[in-house]
Order: structure tokens, then sequence, then C-alpha cells
């Protein structure tokens, strides 16, 4: 036996170091490893690049309203009422989504202040099921419109989505005229509805309610548009122009009224509020 191993031996076991697995998180934009805490005390968004990361609903609504706010029961429908199948159930990719959010479905309302201004604050969140619009969406954006119209107070909405919902077939259609309706009603009472489009905003949530906001409020980057580019550019034949469908591209072009920080965020709605929302808001 070499000195070397005697010495090794010699010394007492010290067990290896683990280190947490969840203490860095990559950003998906310029791939710099970014401090979790510090991540999430910029309220998800790199430091380095600005990129802002998808978030949440309760992050959300922690973000946008003041604290004590009150979060609407989610609306009862018929789930899976044509019986769907694909390489797998329906009811089984419900029950995956479910087990890795906190809400029952993609659309959740807080009912609260926002920097002591009346509101009631929709947020879309992507991570369920690619925030898809079904019936239990639109069944939740109607409640918050109704909510709204019993306060007598501003909208809000904040938009994530891949679009309508698949499995639930032209039932999930139906939610776009169903909402359009309800914005049309909170227009007659002369309520505002605020929209902000977030990362990414797309197919037919972009052609419902998603751009028929009184005003258009963007994230930095976001995705927003109807068709897919590559779709679009294999039906037009032609190559699209750099940064299509990003939220400057369609400030630029008309499309949104304005980009905002999500550090700016909630101070830009209190300020739409405080020129939009009638004066005895409640």
């Amino acid at each position: 036996m070499s000195w070397l191993s005697r010495v090794r031996n010699s010394l007492p076991f010290v067990a290896k170091r683990e280190t947490p697995d969840n203490l860095w998180v990559k950003c998906p934009s310029c791939q710099e490893m970014l401090f979790v805490k510090e991540y999430e005390e910029n309220l998800h968004v790199c430091p380095r690049c600005n990129h802002h990361g998808r978030i949440n609903a309760d992050t959300r609504l922690g973000i946008l309203l003041d604290a004590g706010y009150d979060l609407l029961p989610q609306p009862s429908v018929k789930e899976d009422p044509l019986k769907f199948r694909d390489t797998s159930k329906y009811t089984d990719r419900l029950k995956k989504a479910r087990a890795n959010n906190a809400h029952s479905d993609a659309f959740s309302v807080g009912s609260g202040m926002i920097d002591g201004r009346p509101a009631v604050v929709g947020v879309q969140d992507f991570s369920f099921m690619g925030g898809s619009m079904g019936m239990a969406v639109g069944s939740a954006f109607v409640a918050g419109a109704e909510q709204a119209l019993k306060r007598h107070c501003p909208y809000i909405v904040v938009t994530a989505a891949g679009g309508a919902r698949m499995q639930e077939g032209i039932l999930s259609l139906m939610q776009m005229p169903k909402a359009t309706v309800m914005t049309r009603r909170l227009k007659e009472a002369g309520l505002p509805y605020i929209v902000v489009l977030t990362d990414p905003t797309t197919g037919g949530v972009t052609a419902s309610y998603a751009m028929l906001g009184d005003v258009h409020i963007a994230e930095p980057g976001a995705l927003i548009g109807f068709a897919g580019q590559r779709v679009i550019q294999d039906t037009i034949r032609e190559q699209l122009p750099e940064g299509f469908q990003r939220a400057e591209y369609l400030l630029k072009h008309g499309m949104v009224d304005m980009v905002v920080e999500r550090k700016d965020l909630k101070g830009t709605l209190a300020t739409l509020i405080d020129y939009l929302a009638p004066k005895k808001a409640a």
C-alpha cells in the first residue's frame, strides 16, 4: 500500500456535498445562468437581456393586484363533452395539467385593487395546456366580466394562449362569440376593458377577446398573432420581416397601443384606470 493510500484511508470520511438543483435557471433568450432568487425578485425578467419569462396565474395576479384580492371560483362546466381521445384521453390530459397547476383550468380571475383602484383581473396561464381556450376558459372570462359589471369597475385581461382547445372542437370556438358579447356589455356599461398581451398570444384568442380592448398593452418581445409565421410564409410565399409578430413590430404598425415592461405594468394600469374608469367605481 502506497503512502498516499495510507493517508487517504486514515482521513475521516466526508460525505459529498449536495447542491440543490433549483438554485439556477437558464434564460431562454441569452442562455445566461441566473440565480433563481434574483430572477424571481426581478419579476421573472432576465437582468442581462431583459427577456420577459412566462409566469403562472398566481404570480401574475400577485404582481398586478394589491394584497388581499379575492380569487373567483372556477365556473363548473361539462368536462370532455365530445369524449375526445388522440394519443391519450382528454380527461387524462386534464388530470396531468391539474397535477402541475394550482388551478383547475387555464383562466383565473382576481377581484381587488390596483394601487387602490377597483379592478377585476383575468389571467390566462400558458402552463395549463398551452393556455388553450375551452368551455372552462370561456366561462371564467364571462364570470370575470360579470364581476366587473357588478362592481362597476374596469376589467383587465392578461392573455397567453396557443388558441382554441382542439379536444373540445366547435364548443371551444363558441367561446369566441360568447367572450365578444361580454366585451360589448362592458362597453355599453361604460367600463374600461384593457388587454395585456403576453408571450405567446395566438390563434382564436387573438381573433376574439385579445384584440377587442379599449387599450392594448404588450410585454416586451411577446409573440402575438393568429397563424404561425411559417404558415404565413408558406401561404404568401414571401419572407417575413425581422421581428414579425413581436410586440415591438406590432407597436410600430399600430396593432398595439404600447409596450410596457413588467415592472412598470401595474403603475401603467393604474394610470389608465384614472383616465378611463368612471369616477364612482366601487
